[in-house]
């Protein structure tokens, strides 16, 4: 089969678009046909590796998939050929503490397709029959592949963590990318005031159709946060989602309004931040971390998008032999929205 993979870590020039065996399911997994497969960051930071990260090699990445059952070597399973599905990204693989009470991603045990398990940058990829979900007709294989991974993310992080309520106000830090986008889409279908950060006349509007009331051009007003105040009469906003990191959380937190909360998932622009910490306790500012979720936090999250009809931005849709192109146009930050590989 075709796939995108890598063996050795680093940079862009590693991946490699070539032939590999095609994968067999264990007992317990179907064998997915992919149809299309969405990029993240995530796929950036696996290939580059961090300390502690061991990975089977060759290793293929992707964690949106879409696509159709080929076989399912799970006896009793009611999943059959055919069947059109997408997969939770998030594999549960123990028991424990966290688990039992629905923090699945806080298990030890947690693991990612993609990342610590191969993916679906490739035609064909094997997954747990208790990750599928099935995919609505009326939904292409691309729309379908575009939520996941950023999907269950937002959800755990808007509403599980950060405990997002009808009425509240939420900067986005940046518009272009799937997290932040989809932020936007979910923050606004749940009845909160939203601002946005973007940069440029095209890119502004875009996070302004996709639902925010303020859209504030950081190039032209790097001091955005004062903007931020402006807009919100001084007061700031009751929730920051950043994830930049270094480059922007001291100015998030001025943007913060007193007793609010910041939310993070990623660092796009650095991890090791550094901020007044006299900001944070005089204003009572709540840091909260948040990554990936349950399973029933990707049910929910799923079942929400495709029932309201929410779609997330697709910057380009391209073939499979293209994605290290797509990757490298993720990597400058040239898109607006998911990137998707058809397969």
């Amino acid at each position: 089969m075709k796939a995108i993979f890598f063996e050795q870590h680093g940079e862009i020039d590693v991946l490699k678009y070539a032939d590999l065996p095609q994968p067999q399911p264990k007992p317990g997994e179907a064998l997915v046909r992919v149809r299309a497969v969405a990029l993240n960051h995530l796929d950036v930071w696996v290939r580059r590796g961090w300390p502690g990260l061991r990975l089977e090699l060759p290793h293929i990445g992707g964690s949106d998939i879409a696509g159709e059952i080929v076989s399912v070597n799970a006896p009793g399973s009611s999943w059959a050929p055919g069947a059109r599905v997408i997969v939770n990204p998030g594999v549960v693989t123990a028991d424990d503490e966290w688990t039992r009470r629905g923090e699945d991603s806080l298990s030890p045990g947690y693991k990612i397709i993609g990342e610590q398990l191969c993916g679906g940058l490739a035609e064909f990829v094997c997954v747990p029959t208790a990750n599928l979900f099935r995919l609505p007709d009326s939904v292409s294989f691309e729309d379908g592949a575009a939520p996941l991974l950023v999907g269950l993310t937002c959800w755990r992080m808007l509403f599980k963590r950060a405990a997002l309520r009808p009425g509240e106000s939420v900067l986005v830090v940046g518009a272009g990318g799937g997290v932040n986008s989809l932020s936007i889409l979910l923050a606004k279908a749940a009845g909160a005031n939203v601002l946005a950060l973007s940069s440029g006349k095209e890119k502004c509007e875009k996070a302004r159709a996709l639902g925010a009331s303020t859209v504030i051009d950081y190039a032209a007003a790097p001091d955005w946060h004062t903007e931020v105040l402006k807009a919100t009469k001084g007061r700031g906003v009751d929730l920051v989602v950043d994830n930049v990191g270094s480059r922007t959380m001291l100015k998030s937190l001025r943007a913060t309004a007193r007793g609010g909360r910041i939310v993070t998932v990623g660092n796009t622009k650095g991890y090791e931040l550094s901020f007044d910490n006299r900001l944070f306790f005089t204003k009572q500012v709540s840091l909260i971390g948040s990554t990936m979720g349950s399973r029933q936090d990707f049910v929910e999250a799923m079942e929400f998008i495709f029932q309201n009809g929410i779609k997330i931005p697709i910057d380009t849709v391209a073939p499979l032999a293209d994605g290290i192109k797509m990757i490298k146009r993720m990597e400058d930050g040239a898109h607006f929205g998911k990137l998707v590989l058809r397969a």
